[in-house]
């Protein structure tokens, strides 16, 4: 893949899917062999299917969910994100009740892509931050 087709599809996953709430648009940009190496949700189903109950669920805790991007850093196989994750926390966030706090967490990930799809994604997130950001820590 080109650099500027990587940089497409890393645009599309963030505005259309994390930030909009597209899920579709993950059917067309997320591989069915897609793994999935995030330590806070170990395990979850391969492809597309694994990863919309995940955004969902940030989704319906932070309704107004926004990722900034910060940096990126374009292969032709890989691509790295440094990002803000924004939000206010007015729904249930893996049993945790809203606390009605904004919260900005910073997040660096990587993406594989092949064949137009990413098939792997690794990311560090700063959840301590984002616990003391929501009073829970």
């Amino acid at each position: 893949m080109s650099i500027k087709e990587n940089t497409a599809i890393i645009e599309s996953y963030f505005n259309d899917v994390w930030n909009n709430g597209k899920l579709e648009v993950l059917d067309k940009i997320i591989s069915p062999e897609y793994i999935n190496h995030n330590p806070g949700s170990p395990n979850p189903e391969k492809g597309p299917e694994g990863l919309k109950p995940i955004i969902q669920a940030l989704r319906s805790a932070f309704p107004d969910l926004k990722f900034e991007i910060h940096d990126l850093v374009v292969c032709e196989d890989k691509v790295a994100i440094r990002s803000t994750m924004h939000g206010t926390h007015l729904g249930d966030l893996f049993g945790m009740s809203a606390t009605k706090k904004k919260v900005a967490v910073n997040q660096f990930q990587i993406e594989h892509i092949k064949g137009g799809k990413i098939i792997e994604h690794w990311r560090q997130s700063d959840d301590m931050g984002m616990m003391k950001q929501l009073g829970i820590s």
